[in-house]
């Protein structure tokens, strides 16, 4: 059987939304848009500062600043662009409170890294924004520089705050930029591990549906060894019981111990599995072992069927499921020659030892029930010793 090709996932990773995530975004939205109102006229009652417009259009447009925030999940690239749009545009044309402005622009930048599922868009977006940015930062410096307030004494006053905005930024956007990615890859990371204990979790199943399985079969195979052996034995004796019970009575009676026997013998058996089945995988004492072997081939003799036992080697140190598993198979190869080869055929089972192995063979010269021809049958079972 050829074996089926393995499926292999090619899209990208996704990272899953959880549940509340729009409650959560909403409410953080507006939160920061309430700070942002707040800040603008405390900002405007302790110190007098040179909006570009009135103060309620200032504090306005912190309220529009923060409202994409309420998608930066769903939609982290459109958020992030239009934050920095909003941003730039108060900044230029009507002024902004520089306190919780600053955390709705590192959110903006922050969730396309931790966000966005298209990693080379969150690059190229992000880094568009960061040269957007650095670009205006850069051109406000210098059209604040030509400003006559800035004299001669104030220019390395001026140069030395320049530098620090600038530091600042770096170190800003550097800092959305790393933190984005890590939480995105912790995200994946933690999704992987999750599947990874799913599927490790229906393995398990799949095992233990296997294993009852295998379980079931073992059982059933254990009584048809058992039931076939003993009822056949009991067959024949009750067969020849009944030919001989006219003619010799003490022949019929010994042929109906046998029966007896048989019977015993397979109650015993059967108690044995059960006692195995509800106590433990540990064999008992009382399952056959290849000492047994003489005693099977002997009961064989007992019946009227030809058998002989030949051991070639030493005999074998195995455990006691691999004992019981070479015990069935030469029963079951007994009551196969008894059913299937004829009453008078020759049954021959051998226990062969050798330096790494255990091979036994039962074997008859017995007439096939298909076409009447002479031919041997044979069954054989190894394992290592």
């Amino acid at each position: 059987m050829r074996p089926s090709p393995v499926a292999t996932d090619t899209s990208p990773p996704h990272r899953a939304l959880q549940p509340g995530w729009r409650r959560r975004d909403a409410l953080g939205a507006g939160v920061l848009a309430l700070a942002g109102v707040e800040l603008v006229y405390l900002s405007d009652f302790v110190q007098s500062v040179p909006w570009k417009a009135d103060v309620g259009w200032v504090a306005m447009g912190a309220v529009v600043l923060a409202a994409p925030l309420a998608w930066r999940r769903r939609f982290p690239v459109a958020v992030m662009v239009a934050v920095s749009f909003v941003y730039f545009a108060l900044g230029t044309w009507a002024g902004i409170e520089m306190y919780a402005s600053q955390v709705v622009l590192f959110l903006g930048f922050y969730s396309v890294g931790a966000w966005c599922p298209d990693r080379p868009r969150a690059t190229w977006s992000r880094a568009a924004v960061a040269v957007g940015m650095a670009v205006w930062l850069g051109w406000s410096t210098v059209d604040q520089f030509t400003d006559p307030k800035v004299g001669e004494h104030g220019v390395n006053a001026y140069m030395a705050i320049a530098a620090i905005q600038f530091l600042v930024n770096i170190a800003y956007f550097a800092g959305a930029w790393v933190f984005g990615d890590r939480a995105w890859n912790a995200a994946i990371e933690r999704q992987e591990l999750e599947a990874a204990h799913a599927e490790i979790r229906q393995q398990q199943e799949r095992l233990a549906e296997q294993a009852v399985s295998l379980e079931r079969l073992r059982i059933a195979r254990e009584l048809h060894d058992v039931v076939a052996h003993h009822v056949t034995a009991m067959g024949v004796q009750a067969g020849a019981a009944r030919l001989s019970m006219a003619r010799d009575p003490e022949a019929a009676t010994a042929h109906l111990r046998g029966v007896e026997s048989s019977a015993r013998d397979a109650v015993t058996e059967l108690k044995t599995m059960l006692h195995t089945l509800r106590d433990g995988e540990e064999a008992p004492d009382s399952l056959p072992r290849l000492p047994d072997l003489d005693a099977l081939v002997a009961e064989a003799r007992a019946i009227g069927q030809r058998a002989e036992l030949h051991r070639i080697g030493p005999e074998p140190h195995l455990p006691p499921p691999a004992q019981l598993a070479l015990y069935r198979t030469a029963q079951e190869g007994i009551t196969n020659a008894r059913k299937h080869a004829g009453p008078r055929a020759s049954v021959a089972v051998r226990l062969r030892t050798g330096a790494d192995r255990v091979e036994l063979e039962v074997s008859d010269d017995g007439r096939g029930a298909a076409r009447g021809l002479q031919h041997p049958t044979a069954q054989a079972w190894g394992c290592p010793a």
